[in-house]
């Protein structure tokens, strides 16, 4: 491998970590080729900051209901939807699209029924569009994301009943 090789190899890291910062983004890996017996496979990754979900502090006034009345509403649901068992959680960082393209009817709404393998939504990473399919069949109960909206990897996309 020559100099001039190695330092262009350099800078094409430092652009992909760049790329990281000014996107925001946790990882990223390109496989780049020279030729037929030569290539560089790099994979450039950090620490995503810790996620904090602070719940809201409970709000009490002199009109507000009985505490087991307050208590048993919030038994129903959990307070993080990536610990419901319905959650289905995005597989990868990028972006959410609800429908296919721009001005299609949306894959799914609230309260639609849904198949096991049907399309819930798309994330695109990397320029691919990657149909993310239902975990089984149900009840579309709450749809956790926006569409355009950016993901990690891990974060509820969708609760099935």
């Amino acid at each position: 491998m020559s100099k001039n090789t190695h330092e262009t190899d350099v800078a094409f890291i430092e652009a992909l970590a760049k790329l990281l910062r000014e996107n925001d983004l946790t990882e990223l890996e390109v496989n780049r080729e020279y030729g037929e017996d030569d290539s560089l496979n790099v994979r450039v990754s950090r620490a995503a900051p810790p996620a904090v979900m602070a719940a809201p502090a409970p709000v009490v006034t002199q009109a507000a209901a009985p505490a087991p009345v307050a208590a048993s509403a919030t038994a129903d649901a959990p307070e993080d939807p990536a610990a419901h068992p319905g959650a289905v959680t995005s597989p990868m960082v990028g972006t959410v699209y609800m429908q296919a393209e721009p001005g299609a009817p949306a894959f799914i709404s609230v309260g639609a029924q849904v198949k096991e393998g049907d399309t819930l939504l798309i994330v695109e990473a990397m320029k691919t569009m990657n149909h993310i399919p239902a975990p089984r069949a149900g009840t579309v109960k709450r749809i956790l994301v926006e569409d355009g909206a950016p993901v990690e990897y891990g974060a509820p996309l969708v609760i099935l009943e």
